[in-house]
């Protein structure tokens, strides 16, 4: 799939495997790494019977319980192999995070995100990578906050958006930006 975009290798990829209800984890786990994208989602058929159908997303080398490109692909490749909605207007998606109602308008798609799993202050040792991964000095950063509902996400809060804009990361530094 090419989310966020309705033109071919223009958008955010996303392998999306129906039917894979016989797939054990450590199987998805594998093809997840062979496909070599940020995600693969495989779509079974609901635990929930509020739900359409469930979706397991995993990286190359994890499994997510929810994160937002998976979402609007699965519920686009769900819909285009025929699934029906039980609701007129709304795909209901069961994840690790629990129900998400996917909205549709026409051709659109799109979802209130569940809630956060993890937020609050983030340790000045992270910080003080992040700042350094973002080749910033570290009272450039303004505010921080664990934003987390799937994958690990920091953010963080600067004095102008163009500031953000400039910014040209150093990956490595910010390589072990994450705590537990």
């Amino acid at each position: 799939m090419d989310v966020f975009s309705s033109e071919p290798y223009r958008g955010n990829p996303l392998a999306v495997v129906l039917d894979a209800g016989d797939l054990t984890a450590e199987v998805m786990q594998r093809f997840a790494n062979w496909t070599n994208l940020a995600e693969t989602t495989f779509l079974l058929p609901p635990t929930d019977s509020g739900a359409d159908y469930r979706v397991r997303i995993f990286t190359g080398s994890e499994e997510f319980p929810f994160a937002g490109h998976p979402t609007l692909g699965s519920a686009h490749a769900w819909l285009e192999a025929g699934g029906i909605p039980r609701q007129n207007g709304v795909v209901v998606q069961q994840c690790g995070a629990g129900l998400v109602r996917v909205k549709r308008d026409g051709g659109r798609l799109a979802f209130a995100a569940p809630p956060l799993t993890r937020s609050g202050p983030v340790a000045e040792r992270d910080l003080t990578r992040i700042a350094a991964g973002l080749r910033l000095p570290r009272a450039a950063l303004l505010d921080a906050s664990w934003l987390v509902n799937g994958p690990d996400w920091i953010g963080v809060l600067l004095e102008s958006a163009q500031l953000v804009l400039d910014i040209r990361p150093d990956y490595a530094a910010m390589a072990d930006s994450r705590s537990a």
